[in-house]
């Protein structure tokens, strides 16, 4: 004997109410309001029991209603939420409701969502390890914060373009985009505090471009930038550094490093582009 069909559950049949008036619908405004109405409690209900591939959907479903009567906002909302249902099981269905959100908050002036969003949309691709759709997404989402004059923002977004650039290992890019950012925080009072880390981070740049002359000019015109540079730990580590790599010294480069991290633990980012150049210096030990 046939087991008996399970019964809808009540997002699946509020789903199914919704889309029933949708398809009768003749121009009747109390049926597409019933009809986000009930796409709204039936997306509610799938999120409630974690149901997230069936959340997602209705959600999208949400959003299109809402773009059919006109209301942009809601619609971005809707696919936002569509979105945070989709980053549970699919970052790139995530990825392609927050976008669709992005764009409609631009078109509606609502710049501060749209760079929030955008700035998701690029820490789902850097979770992917897709940098370079994460450079353009976190490049976007600094355009949006420099326009609301949310500069600490903006200036976060710019650094992970950096760090993105040197892990592709275009490290002019890099270089600009550091530099850039450390112009800026010069000039501001939340955000000088970081100079003396995007400058070193953009002679490490230098560094992994093998041209020590270039390093060298670098300091100097990053003391012109900030005068206080060439009295910190980050300035003194990038001398030491540059001096060992012009006397082709992996072991007084590998202690120079190991005396900074003693007191400045580096990062994982650091850590990646510092063993490019040593690899790259143990082959000019070599020749």
């Amino acid at each position: 004997m046939a087991p008996s069909p399970r019964p809808p559950t009540e997002g699946e049949e509020c789903n199914n109410k919704a889309d029933k008036m949708i398809l009768l619908l003749f121009g009747s405004v109390s049926k597409h309001d019933d009809a986000v109405d009930f796409y709204q409690k039936s997306a509610t209900e799938f999120k409630i029991a974690k149901s997230w591939d069936q959340a997602g959907p209705a959600y999208i479903k949400l959003a299109e209603c809402h773009l059919k009567s006109g209301d942009s906002h809601e619609a971005a909302g809707a696919y936002v939420e569509a979105a945070n249902c989709y980053k549970k099981i699919s970052p790139l269905q995530a990825i392609s409701c927050l976008e669709q959100g992005v764009n409609l908050f631009s078109n509606i002036g609502r710049f501060s969502m749209a760079a929030r969003h955008c700035k998701e949309v690029g820490e789902l691709y850097e979770q992917l390890r897709d940098f370079g759709e994460a450079i353009k997404y976190f490049g976007r989402a600094a355009d949006f914060f420099q326009g609301e004059a949310a500069t600490t923002s903006a200036s976060h977004c710019k650094q992970k373009v950096a760090l993105f650039f040197a892990q592709l290992k275009q490290y002019t890019k890099a270089i600009e985009v550091f530099e850039e950012v450390a112009q800026e925080a010069v000039n501001s009072n939340l955000l000088r505090y970081g100079v003396r880390g995007h400058l070193l981070n953009a002679g490490v740049c230098h560094l992994c471009k093998g041209d020590v002359v270039a390093v060298t000019n670098a300091l100097s015109r990053y003391q012109n930038l900030d005068p206080t540079f060439s009295r910190t730990r980050e300035y003194e580590l990038l001398t030491d550094l540059v001096a060992a790599y012009e006397e082709q010294d992996v072991e007084k480069f590998t202690e120079v490093l190991m005396d900074y991290d003693s007191l400045s633990p580096l990062d994982s980012w650091k850590i990646v582009l510092l063993l490019r150049i040593k690899e790259d210096l143990k082959t000019k030990a070599r020749i």
